[in-house]
């Protein structure tokens, strides 16, 4: 019986395709897929630094902004002011500080009086003593002339005189001398007193950066009045309204980094044991699923919270019942790194997702095309 060949071309097809399918399906089956995955992004909490009222919201929910685009104001004035009293108050530190450097050189100078009177007395006191001894030879001379009639005595009278003279002027001398060192004991004092008060020199007086802190406080203040996005993104959970009272280090917004989505595919533990950090991945979103997103496997976590023996009522542990014969694998997470977003595909933080990974293909190129994951998978 011959059987046409028109015939056999067709099973010949028929069989080649089912062939094909079934590699296909097969090549899906056996490398690990889950249908429990979840789009991810790192979420900013907008979080004012200062508090006050909103004057200023040009953003609405769901907008999309770049970095550095204005969020929303709070009112300016009150840190306005505070940095215009700050200013003042800088100014009028410098002022006292001038004033103290001022008094600090006036007792350095007091002190440099004191200490050239001192040197002027001891050099009047050695001069008087030279006198002295000089009056006192003549003296004594004088007195050993009188009784040969070598003198008069006028002449032992005027020098006992000078002798005396000598000698006072010598007292009067140490007297200086030690009110010369008392002043010059109280000119230091007032020194270090006038250098405690001052302080360091110039800027680096510690009155003068006490001050430039509270100016350089006052202009933060100022400028964190205007909340700036701090990434691209999209704006969400926007429930701010003009004229809200915004409360320091309360988050009052999120923003979704766009730069930062990757997947989070959650396998059963029996099925990760292949899984390779750089490993192709294939996403296939519920919103897209006919749309396949490329991707590489960035990490495996190293951890998941359990559940049994957490504190529960009454501090007492808490236990799942089990079923014996019934042994439940965990799902573990893996990182997928997106590597090729088509147009049109808009992700969104939450999203159910598909991931299936090639195993073994972390050396290999990502030129190659992949299919979507067929329904049954998804």
């Amino acid at each position: 019986m011959n059987i046409p060949r028109r015939y056999l071309a067709t099973g010949a097809i028929v069989l080649i395709a089912v062939l094909v399918v079934l590699l296909k399906y097969w090549d899906y089956v056996a490398n690990p897929w889950t249908r429990d995955g979840q789009v991810r992004a790192e979420v900013i909490q907008i979080t004012p630094r200062i508090s006050g009222p909103i004057v200023q919201l040009p953003i609405r929910d769901n907008q999309f902004v770049k970095a550095g685009d204005l969020l929303f104001e709070i009112d300016p004035r009150t840190f306005q002011a505070a940095v215009d009293q700050a200013r003042a108050q800088l100014d009028e530190t410098g002022d006292s500080v001038q004033a103290l450097e001022k008094q600090v050189e006036s007792s350095r100078a007091a002190v440099e009086v004191s200490r050239a009177n001192i040197a002027q007395a001891q050099s009047s006191i050695a001069q008087m003593e030279a006198t002295i001894e000089k009056n006192d030879a003549e003296y004594q001379r004088q007195q050993e002339l009188l009784p040969k009639k070598a003198t008069s005595q006028k002449s032992l009278e005027r020098a006992k005189a000078n002798y005396e003279v000598a000698i006072q002027e010598k007292r009067r001398a140490e007297a200086q001398l030690l009110q010369a060192r008392a002043s010059l004991l109280e000119s230091e004092a007032n020194l270090a007193e006038a250098e405690a008060q001052l302080g360091a020199i110039g800027e680096a007086n510690s009155q003068v950066r006490a001050a430039l802190a509270a100016l350089e406080q006052a202009e933060l203040n100022l400028e964190f009045t205007q909340v700036r996005a701090p990434a691209d993104g999209y704006v969400t959970n926007l429930n701010l309204r003009l004229g809200s009272q915004a409360v320091a280090n309360q988050p009052v917004l999120a923003l979704v980094d766009t730069s930062s989505y990757w997947v989070h595919g959650y396998f059963r533990e029996n099925r990760i044991g292949n899984i390779r950090p750089g490993d192709r991945a294939v996403v296939t979103l519920m919103t897209y699923n006919d749309t396949p997103l490329e991707g590489r496997v960035d990490s495996i976590g190293w951890g998941i919270a359990q559940q049994d023996g957490s504190t529960g009522f009454e501090l007492l542990p808490t236990i799942s019942p089990t079923f014996e014969w019934i042994r439940l694998a965990q799902r573990v997470p893996v990182r997928i790194h997106l590597t090729d977003v088509p147009e049109g595909i808009d992700l969104r933080v939450g999203t159910t997702a598909s991931v299936l990974v090639l195993t073994g293909t972390a050396d290999e190129d990502s030129d190659k095309t992949v299919a979507a994951a067929p329904a049954l998978l998804q």
